[in-house]
């Protein structure tokens, strides 16, 4: 057999298919190089420089990070939110390309000592003594996923764009021939007569028949309709949800408490007051003064003769002082001691305890309730991550909602309600989520088709929910028998708004026929009030704010009506006070400085569209799908 094998091995056919085999097996190994051979995997290029997947998907992650941070955690980034943001870290990282090759054309140049220089001037990188603080650094760059390569290169970039860009804000200046019109238009004060004419004022309407009442429901259905409602089986799997499943033990409890105790200790705490000088013998001759029984008002006065300062740092725990040489020398002092000088980089401390707060420690059986729920919502989240990949198994295999939520424990809800988490009846439905996770899963569910596979989903950072929609019920006009008492309500309404802006149109055309408004509101039975000198911002709250758009796009004696929450107001112009901008110098000072950072800001964007629209840029869409999905 094995005479036959080598024979064979010798032969041509068997040396091809060698060959084929070692080939395959090389193909194998680079699969992706030779798959990908001849297509375009950057996201971008910007003038034959390349932008990476990689690059950008890091670029959009710390950018859904920074948003997230800014909504608030339990904020719930969907997928067409995600790609918005992605799109919008590549066109951010296309601009930085477009402006670095632009700063490289002008022989621009950043030395490292700028970059340094602006490093230790950044405030979130400076320790209490105003120094640099290498931890903070490195926090700063681990929370945001940045190599300290990385993170100075982007600061580089940026002091790349202010030159530029503070080439280009340098020409700008706010004309007088802007600024002061601008000024004079904003300043600008009227005075006016105005006739309120309020929606109650106006008289009961007679009642309506059945005929007028159903032609009222019928043409205005956005107001008597039912909102759209769904038939939704909710299950929420959360710590609360398994807590009860959770069993310790007592060596357990005690377990947690000796590793937890900072958690049950109530830290000593004392109140202190400290003089600051920059002299030692200063120091010691003010805490010689101290202990002698000064009050703190005498040493306040005292160490600013000598040229130093007296502060109270009030009540705090040894953690809250900044100082550790601080820190030793408050917390080594009987009550009403006064410590010998102690240096820091600030200069020399005398340090007083007025008053000390003794520390306590609660022992276990006084918190084990505490400890006890402690632990077992601890455990409850392991509990819950572990029944979260089973309950997507079952949930994955076919199982409807119903039947996986009892094997889990998951807490579930059958109910009937609309957007905002309300039933037919109009009250809210008691639901196993509330605040910002009910409503993520309400949005959710809102959104989904009915008939689609139940799956977990986070709803923010509490619980995992999933939910079938087993019915949509459409907004539909409520029956007429049904909303007979609110139609006839919004009928009368109807009616007395009309009735009141029938009047106020009278009495715009009486004054059109000479007559002023106080004359034509004083025939019709009103009452005319005069209000102002008025400017256009005013928040004078006896003038109807919805008035001053219009009362300052009429021209004198002329009239104008507004309608506003509570009636028509009609208004007539009587008085019409310029502004003479010369007459604040310091105001067509402001106005000045905002035209300009205005022109600023749009010469900045003029001159960046006008970079990107001669740079040869080219988006790989296909690519730049991918980067909201690392």
């Amino acid at each position: 057999m094995l005479t036959a094998l080598r024979r064979l091995a010798g032969t041509w056919f068997a040396k091809g298919l060698f060959l084929l085999l070692v080939m395959s097996f090389a193909i194998w190994g680079i699969e992706d190089v030779v798959r990908n051979f001849g297509n375009d995997t950057a996201v971008a290029r910007v003038g034959g420089e390349r932008i990476e997947l990689p690059e950008a998907q890091n670029a959009a992650r710390r950018e859904v990070q920074r948003v997230q941070r800014q909504l608030g955690g339990n904020f719930e980034i969907n997928a067409e939110m995600s790609r918005a943001i992605a799109r919008q870290a590549v066109e951010g990282m296309v601009m930085d390309r477009v402006q670095r090759q632009e700063a490289t054309r002008l022989g621009l140049a950043v030395p490292e000592a700028a970059v340094r220089d602006y490093v230790f001037a950044i405030p979130a990188f400076q320790g209490p003594d105003g120094r640099f603080n290498r931890m903070a650094f490195d926090s700063f760059l681990r929370n945001n996923g940045l190599s300290e390569p990385a993170f100075l290169g982007l600061l580089k970039a940026d002091l790349l764009r202010q030159q530029l860009a503070g080439a280009v804000r340098s020409g700008a200046a706010g004309p007088d021939a802007l600024t002061r019109p601008l000024l004079a238009w904003e300043r600008e004060q009227r005075v006016a007569e105005i006739v309120s004419l309020p929606f109650p004022a106006a008289p009961e309407p007679a009642a309506p028949d059945e005929a007028a009442l159903t032609r009222f429901h019928e043409n205005n259905p956005d107001r008597f309709s039912a909102p759209e409602f769904r038939h939704v089986v909710l299950g929420v799997l959360s710590p609360d949800t398994v807590m009860a499943d959770v069993q310790v033990t007592e060596a357990d409890l005690r377990a947690y408490y000796e590793a937890h105790l900072g958690n049950y200790e109530k830290q000593e705490r004392r109140r202190i007051e400290q003089v600051l000088i920059g002299d030692r013998e200063k120091a010691v001759a003010l805490a010689a003064r101290w202990r002698e029984g000064a009050d703190f008002a005498a040493m306040k006065t005292a160490a600013e003769a000598e040229g130093g300062q007296a502060t109270e740092l009030g009540e705090t725990d040894r953690a809250g002082l900044p100082l550790p040489e601080l820190a030793e020398a408050a917390f080594a002092l009987p009550q009403g001691g006064v410590s010998e000088p102690v240096q820091t980089a600030f200069g020399w401390h005398v340090v007083h305890v007025s008053a000390i707060e003794a520390g306590e420690t609660r022992g276990f059986d006084a918190v084990r309730a505490e400890v006890e729920t402690a632990l077992k919502r601890e455990r409850a989240t392991d509990v819950a991550f572990e029944r979260a990949n089973q309950v997507e198994d079952a949930l994955a295999a076919g199982g409807s909602l119903a039947e996986v939520a009892p094997r889990f424990g998951l807490q579930v809800a059958d109910v009937t309600i609309d957007a905002n988490g309300r039933g037919r009846d109009g009250a809210s439905v008691a639901l196993p989520l509330s605040g910002q996770p009910l409503q993520i899963a309400l949005r959710a569910a809102f959104a989904a088709q009915q008939g689609e596979m139940p799956r977990l989903a986070e709803a923010g950072q509490v619980a995992l929910f999933a939910f079938e929609v087993k019915e949509i019920v459409p907004a539909a006009l409520r029956p007429f028998a049904e909303v007979r008492e609110q139609v006839q309500d919004a009928w009368i309404a109807a009616e007395r708004r009309r009735h009141q802006e029938e009047r106020a149109a009278g009495l715009m055309a009486t004054v059109k026929d000479g007559k002023s408004l106080a004359d034509a509101a004083r025939e019709a039975g009103l009452v005319a009030r005069r209000i102002g000198p008025v400017t256009r911002d005013s928040q004078d709250p006896t003038v109807p704010p919805e008035l001053l758009a219009p009362l300052f796009a009429t021209a004198p004696n002329a009239t104008t009506m507004a309608e506003g929450t509570l009636g028509f107001t009609v208004a007539q112009v009587t008085q019409v006070i310029p502004f003479d901008p010369a007459s604040d110098p310091l105001a067509l000072g402001r106005t000045r400085s905002a035209v300009e950072q205005a022109m600023l800001a749009d010469l900045e964007s003029q001159y960046l569209d006008a970079l990107r629209s001669r740079a040869e840029i080219t988006v790989n869409e296909p690519v730049l799908n991918q980067v909201s999905n690392p």
